[in-house]
């Protein structure tokens, strides 16, 4: 695994661990990433040697640092010099670690919660992904996917393009609360594979997401005209419904069939949100 460049993050507040990461490598979201809630992020490229995910998180968890598990996990390597590997502990102490053989540019950068590495890129890729992290706002996923994008900005992998992919995880944060995989998102081949991983991650939010409560409105007036004829539009309803029941009954099924029971209101309220995305259907 070369031409990439990734970054490990920590969000202390919502107990967050993820990684975003981009290569000239086809699905890179099935190689580099590993996480797991309470425990750490470790993101393995550069020749990869997949077994570092697990062996790191597995001496996290038994309460190793980041540093720590780095040293472990690479002291044995023959092939350690080919490698490359950032990581971020539980309590957000990062590390990341560099081989003498990885194909210039390479390197890697570690702040405050965050780890920033790659090989084979423009010059500054690194150090824009770095600097982006630490001075964006907003959530875990945000942060990671703003600065892998200030990364391509600043020239990113200097072969080109092709995958890209963000893991966020948090205790019982994934679907159903059953598992920890909050966030799991590929782009397995796509020239523009960063640019189309933060349009899903939109997607993503839109679905999964709780609506916001000044978003949810009565299904009235100007905003019943409008959820009438998209439903008519979209084939949900013939003509204009008779009554509200038949109307609630024909949204229900849009909601359902669109896998919007997150933003399902009670009778007679919509989310604004999913009134923007049937328009734009």
């Amino acid at each position: 695994m070369i031409l990439t460049f990734s970054i490990v993050g920590y969000d202390p507040k919502e107990k967050e661990w993820g990684i975003a990461v981009q290569s000239k490598f086809l699905g890179v979201g099935a190689v580099v990433p590993f996480a797991k809630a309470g425990v750490g992020a470790v993101a393995t490229q550069s020749y990869a040697n997949t077994a570092y995910g697990p062996q790191a998180l597995e001496l996290m968890a038994e309460g190793k640092t980041a540093a720590e598990a780095l040293e472990i996990i690479t002291k044995d390597d023959p092939d350690k010099e080919m490698r490359q590997v950032g990581l971020i502990d539980a309590s957000g102490n990062p590390a990341t670690f560099t081989g003498t053989y990885c194909y210039d540019w390479a390197g890697g950068i570690t702040g405050e919660y965050f780890a920033a590495q790659g090989n084979i890129l423009i010059d500054g890729t690194v150090q824009a992904m770095a600097q982006t992290f630490t001075e964006t706002s907003g959530s875990l996923a945000e942060r990671l996917l703003a600065a892998l994008n200030a990364g391509q900005e600043a020239g990113g992998d200097s072969r080109g393009q092709q995958s890209a992919a963000l893991l966020v995880v948090k205790e019982a944060g994934g679907y159903g609360g059953y598992n920890d995989r909050y966030i799991d998102l590929r782009v397995d081949d796509h020239p523009e594979p960063i640019k189309e991983l933060i349009r899903i991650y939109g997607l993503q939010q839109l679905y999964f997401s709780k609506s916001k409560p000044e978003n949810v409105v009565e299904i009235e007036g100007e905003v019943r005209e409008e959820v009438v004829a998209q439903l008519r539009r979209l084939g949900y309803l013939n003509s204009e419904p008779e009554n509200e029941e038949v109307l609630h009954k024909a949204f229900t099924a849009y909601l359902h069939t669109e896998n919007f029971e997150e933003r399902e209101q009670e009778a007679g309220k919509i989310d604004l949100e999913v009134l923007a995305f049937m328009k734009g259907q």
